[in-house]
């Protein structure tokens, strides 16, 4: 009898501990990963996956530079993307207006299509309106296949190299350049550029993501806040070519020196927001310039840069054309840029900080776009 009410207990114990098994969840290790992700002018595309010891990833392709998505938790845990991309090459190749791309040679706009270096006049596509030149040209560093190398698999950091030939969209000057993205640990997406020219040219590199802290483009920009350390904009012309005056921000709609609600104002510019602003810096240092944030989910994103100035730009043209990761339309206002730069049109206003590269020279400016909770 006893033996049996011990092989009973013990057949007992055997089930209970089978009833509820230990199940090991997913580990996602931190460094990069690399993926197949098409073929453009006959040159390999690979996706890349940056992923910081917190599991958050940020998807990089070395077509154009593109970040595809940025996830990241809200207040509640759940991760979405906060970048407004695609899941796929063929989309990005139907040309949407430079998502998440980096741009060069000259980020923004150039009035005409011109600008001279000494006595000499350059010409270059003018791909916007069929008047000005915009983001580079008609193939800038948006359309071109980068060469990407990575420092080793544990660590996330991406880096692009690219050689612009003397000539390519009308700039003087072979112009190599780097860009190197790292996701930190604590969640920054940091941008480092760099490069040099074997002639005198003009340079503004910046970087294209559109942004909706909400993670949902059904959800409107519109209701998230921004604060701007910028005491002065550039007003522009009906073209969007900045006038050549700077001017206070004090009592008008651009005026985010404290934190505002984007759609508070925003009737009131005519068009929406697409403007540069003048930063209040004293030099080239990585300091910290503006603040946006979404209350519903608590999703805060600084913004630190060595550059003068930042484009705010509130998705005016965005016409529902194109669907999120999620099949969701992109429509107005579902989503905004904020990129940091020098002044639009400086090679043709000579009061602007200078954009100038000469032979022998380093550009180099580090931008970083920092994701927390707010408390």
């Amino acid at each position: 009898m006893k033996q049996r009410l011990t092989i009973a207990i013990s057949f007992a114990v055997a089930i209970a501990s089978c009833k509820e098994p230990k199940t090991e969840q997913p580990v996602t290790k931190p460094g990069i990963t690399k993926a197949a992700f098409g073929m453009v002018d006959s040159k390999e595309v690979s996706l890349y996956t940056l992923t910081n010891n917190k599991g958050n990833q940020v998807k990089i392709t070395n077509y154009g530079g593109i970040v595809t998505s940025w996830t990241f938790p809200d207040k509640d845990g759940k991760k979405e993307s906060i970048v407004v991309g695609f899941d796929s090459l063929s989309e990005y190749l139907q040309q949407p207006p430079y998502f998440g791309a980096l741009i060069g040679r000259y980020g923004n706009r150039i009035a005409d299509g011109k600008f001279k270096i000494g006595s000499r006049e350059y010409s270059l596509a003018k791909n916007d309106g069929g008047k000005n030149h915009l983001h580079g040209g008609n193939k800038g560093f948006d359309k071109v296949v980068w060469t990407a190398a990575t420092v080793n698999d544990s660590t996330s950091t991406l880096l692009l190299s690219y050689t612009s030939k003397n000539g390519e969209e009308g700039y003087p000057g072979n112009l190599k350049v780097n860009v190197r993205y790292t996701l930190t640990n604590d969640d920054e997406l940091e941008i480092e550029y760099n490069a040099t020219t074997d002639e005198t040219t003009y340079i503004n590199l910046t970087q294209h993501n559109y942004y909706n802290l909400s993670g949902d483009v059904n959800n409107s920009i519109l209701n998230e806040s921004l604060f701007i350390d910028a005491d002065n904009f550039t007003p522009v012309d009906g073209a969007l070519i900045p006038t050549g005056e700077i001017k206070t921000v004090k009592g008008s709609a651009f005026d985010f020196t404290k934190t505002e609600k984007i759609g508070a104002r925003i009737d009131s510019v005519k068009g929406g927001y697409d403007h540069n602003w003048v930063l209040n810096k004293k030099d080239a240092s990585l300091t910290m310039v503006a603040t946006l944030s979404d209350a519903t989910s608590g999703r805060k994103m600084d913004i630190y840069t060595t550059e003068p100035g930042l484009q705010f730009y509130s998705g005016n043209f965005l016409d529902g054309k194109f669907t999120n990761h999620d099949d969701k339309a992109i429509k107005k206002h579902t989503a905004l840029c904020l990129e940091t730069q020098h002044f639009p049109n400086s090679p043709n206003q000579p009061k602007f900080p200078t954009t100038l590269l000469k032979a022998g020279e380093n550009y180099h400016t580090i931008t970083k776009y920092k994701l927390s909770i707010s408390k």
